[in-house]
C-alpha cells in the first residue's frame, strides 16, 4: 500500500494545491507514483474553490496542471487516513495538532521535515512573481523530502549503508540536477 502524504495549508488554492502538483510531478520522474500518494486540503477552505489564478498560471509555465484542482477543507478522517502531514506554517501545525493530539507525531512542517526551518509565506493576492518564488520553494523543500522518504522505505539496509547521513548520494543527486530544485535565493525568506 502506498505511503500517502497531505499537504496543508489555509485555503487550499495555493500553497498545499501547488504543494500537490510538484510533489505528483517529481514522484512520477522518480518513478515513484505507486510508493507514495499525494493529496492536499485546507484549514479553511471554501470546498470546490478553484486554484488561484496566478498559481494555475506558475504550474502551468512548470508543465502542470492545476485547472482541474478544487479545494477541500481538512477533516480528522483527512489527517487518521495520511501517514504524514505536511503543513505551510507553524501555525497551521499547531492548529491541527490541537484539534488532533492523538495523531499530532505525524504532523509537521514542510520545511522541518526537509530539515529546514522556517513557514512557506503565503503568496496569496500577491503578484505571479510571489507565486513563482513560493512555487520554487515548495520544489526544493518537496525534493528533499521525497529523499528522505525514499531512503525511509529502502529501509534499514539502506540506512545501514547510508551511516545515518542525510538522503544517499545517488537520491540527493536526482534532486540536485533538477534545475528547479535548487534552494531559495535572492533574498527570498526560506
Amino acid at each position: 500500500m502506498a505511503k500517502k502524504v497531505l499537504f496543508v495549508c489555509t485555503g487550499n488554492t495555493c500553497r498545499s494545491s501547488m504543494a500537490e502538483a510538484l510533489a505528483r510531478d517529481m514522484l512520477a520522474r522518480k518513478g515513484l507514483q505507486g510508493e507514495i500518494e499525494v493529496v492536499s486540503a485546507g484549514i479553511a477552505a471554501l470546498p470546490g474553490s478553484e486554484a488561484s489564478p496566478q498559481a494555475v498560471a506558475v504550474m502551468e509555465e512548470m508543465g502542470l496542471d492545476l485547472k482541474s484542482h478544487r479545494a477541500t477543507l481538512l477533516t480528522r478522517r483527512d489527517v487518521e487516513e495520511a501517514d504524514l502531514v505536511l503543513t505551510m506554517t507553524q501555525s497551521h501545525k499547531k492548529l491541527i495538532q490541537e484539534q488532533v493530539p492523538d495523531l499530532g507525531g505525524k504532523i509537521f512542517t514542510l520545511a522541518e521535515y526537509a530539515g529546514r526551518g522556517g513557514d512557506v509565506p503565503d503568496p496569496f493576492g500577491g503578484p505571479v512573481d510571489v507565486y513563482r518564488q513560493c512555487a520554487g520553494e515548495l520544489r526544493y523543500l518537496i525534493s528533499l523530502v521525497l529523499d528522505r522518504l525514499a531512503a525511509e522505505m529502502a529501509g534499514p539496509a539502506q540506512a545501514s549503508t547510508d551511516s545515518g547521513a542525510a538522503p544517499p548520494s545517488g537520491d540527493q543527486g536526482e534532486a540536485g540536477s533538477d534545475p528547479g530544485a535548487a534552494p531559495p535565493g535572492n533574498g527570498q525568506k526560506a
